[in-house]
């Protein structure tokens, strides 16, 4: 018995196994393909069939027939919609092969999820609806799957029983299909002519189509050869983890992502450059002679390197780029739309940093491919865009290395993640550009004014106060012997932001700008007085992380909507109730208020001379006016 068990799970070890996806438009028949190659794979338990057919006459939408979208569409709402919302995965194995499947959503809403199981395929089975044809869903999902690099399609046409089993119906799809797939770099595509509840052409070939001459689905998924070329490529680790356990032992844990690694190599530490050695390579069973893509193994080297999680080790031979400016694709997964300029983060491999997005050069219309100006990003459209890193981070190129090639964009505030990208390559910018050392530093500067810079960022809605009490505080600040610049919304528009509007995207640009000369004036030696409205806190955060520890002091001027409108100096709320102006803070844009803000004023209660002292005495206690 002991003898049959281990030659089974030699045999099974022994396979290779294929990850693939199905995707298309919604109901085109993806969860009920899955099902049945289940089914006719004799690969349902009793237990699960029995419950099956339960459900199917419960939930089900075939009658007294089974409905094998029942066996994939696992979540409540699933089965009350009859849609697909969430990945699902299913692992089964044939005699010839092992398959993880993904069945990904087909409503355009859930695309997030469908490139969620493209980022790990290496084949998409592309349904279409044969009485629809290919629709938008169809494009966008196969111009996915080509963005997450995947060569290998099979074009299912699907529901083949509804239109008589049409012969042309077939291949007239097939011609269309091509003639749009050519500009996606010429995948291997095979076509396939079936019903998936009725199970012509998926496991057996179909009577109803004797002219298709070709393999059913499940003969081509058992045969197909998907080139991995993990084995063969430079080898890649990101660190994971420090391994410390006691003073003789140090080593740097993590997976493997490609290539092999054995004692005596010679590899390089990215994003620092420093070389060494492998001395060994240890795992909990005891040292290997070789480690190979997809073990986590811990290797120690010949040498003491400063290395973190996050770093990279790489064959010294052939080591990843890195950067801290690079050009990217990036597919949006979030409802609220990208805008340049905000922050995010970003995570690839095992590390995480701030970045901006400094450019969206254009977005790629899915259904032509043709790409289009744009100034931000909305769920689900995919877009070529710069992004700009707090610091050099190790890369290949996506379509060279899928571990080291893409990277998740994290919301600063929710942590959600609001994006999937692939890199590109890295801009020359990059390599271009050095920071110059200078002899006199900040702290000098600051030492001739005999004052600590800062930034006191006043924001408020329009009318509130804020350039009233900004003059005014300059005003003290200046009998006080004190080097100080205002920087007023309305008088930054008329020069630096004269080319930008009021929509989001150009009030994110706007508050990147006057962030940035704030900075550079705090650099300076200068106390900055910025009054702006600055409806975001995302911006305002940004401005914060620009700065040192303490230099960044937020006053919310705090005034009531309707008191706002009462005093309404520029007659701005009355036009814009009229609607003659658009994207109004407070009446048809949303403003953010501070959440924790250094200073509080509240302009009902005090007088902006009042508010003046708060501030300065704020100054005082943090030692901003003290001399140096």
């Amino acid at each position: 018995m002991s003898v049959a068990i281990e030659q089974y799970l030699s045999e099974q070890a022994a396979k290779t196994t294929l990850r693939f996806l199905t995707c298309g438009s919604v109901d085109d028949g993806k969860s009920t393909l899955i099902g049945r190659l289940l089914y006719d794979s004799k690969l349902i338990f009793e237990d699960q069939l029995a419950a099956l057919e339960a459900d199917s006459r419960r939930q089900g939408t075939q009658g007294e027939d089974i409905d094998f979208a029942l066996l994939v569409d696992g979540l409540a709402a699933e089965r009350e919609q009859g849609i697909t919302i969430d990945v699902a995965y299913r692992f089964f194995a044939t005699d010839r092969r092992k398959f993880v499947v993904a069945d990904t959503p087909g409503h355009e809403q859930y695309t997030r999820n469908m490139a969620t199981g493209a980022s790990n395929a290496e084949l998409a089975v592309i349904l279409i609806d044969a009485r629809k044809g290919i629709l938008t869903q169809t494009r966008r999902h196969s111009f996915i799957a080509s963005l997450f690099g995947i060569r290998h399609l099979v074009l299912a046409v699907n529901k083949m029983d509804l239109v008589a089993y049409d012969e042309k119906v077939f291949d007239d799809i097939v011609a269309q299909y091509r003639q749009f797939a050519a500009q996606l770099g010429d995948p291997e595509i095979v076509p396939i002519p079936m019903s998936a509840l009725k199970g012509d052409n998926v496991t057996d070939a179909s009577s109803h189509m004797s002219w298709y001459k070709g393999p059913t689905l499940l003969e081509h998924l058992e045969t197909v050869q998907v080139d991995s070329d993990l084995l063969t490529a430079p080898f890649r680790m990101p660190v994971q983890w420090v391994n410390r356990p006691n003073l003789d032992f140090r080593g740097f844990s993590g997976t493997v992502a490609a290539g092999r690694v054995s004692p005596g190599d010679a590899v390089t530490v990215l994003p620092s450059g420093q070389r060494s050695k492998v001395a060994r390579v240890v795992t909990f069973e005891g040292d290997l002679k070789e480690a190979l893509p997809g073990q986590a193994v811990t290797l120690l080297l010949e040498d003491e390197i400063d290395i973190s999680r996050g770093d990279v080790l790489a064959a010294a031979q052939a080591p990843p780029q890195a950067s801290d400016q690079l050009g990217v694709h990036l597919l949006w997964m979030d409802e609220q739309p990208m805008f340049p300029g905000r922050q995010y983060y970003l995570k690839t491999g095992t590390r995480t940093l701030p970045c901006v997005v400094t450019e969206l050069k254009h977005l790629v219309n899915v259904n032509t491919l043709e790409t289009q100006p744009a100034k931000s990003l909305s769920l689900n459209e995919v877009g070529v865009a710069n992004v700009s890193l707090s610091d050099r981070v190790a890369f290949d190129p996506y379509q060279e290395g899928r571990e080291l090639g893409s990277f998740i964009l994290i919301d600063r505030q929710s942590n959600a993640t609001v994006g999937a990208g692939l890199f590109d390559y890295s801009l020359r910018r990059a390599d271009n550009i050095h920071w110059q050392a200078l002899t006199v530093d900040k702290a000098h500067r600051a030492s001739l004014k005999h004052q600590k810079p800062c930034v006191i960022w006043m924001t408020g809605l329009s009318g509130s106060g804020k350039s009233t009490i900004a003059n005014l505080l300059e005003s003290r600040l200046s009998d006080m012997s004190r080097h100080t610049y205002v920087l007023d919304g309305d008088n930054v528009r008329h020069g630096l932001n004269r080319d930008l509007g009021f929509t989001e995207a150009d009030r994110v640009e706007n508050i990147r700008r006057v962030g940035e000369t704030a900075a550079l004036m705090t650099d300076a030696g200068l106390i900055t007085i910025v009054s702006f409205i600055s409806p975001f806190r995302s911006e305002r955060r940004m401005v914060r992380d620009r700065l040192e520890n303490g230099e960044f002091i937020e006053v919310f001027v705090d005034t009531p909507l309707d008191v706002c409108e009462q005093r309404d100096p520029k007659g701005l709320y009355q036009r814009a109730r009229a609607g003659e102006i658009s994207n109004f803070t407070g009446i048809d844009s949303e403003y953010q208020p501070p959440e924790e803000p250094e200073i509080h004023i509240d302009t009902v209660a005090l007088s902006p001379t009042q508010a003046v002292e708060r501030i300065l005495e704020f100054l005082r206690q943090n030692g901003k006016l003290r001399e140096m």
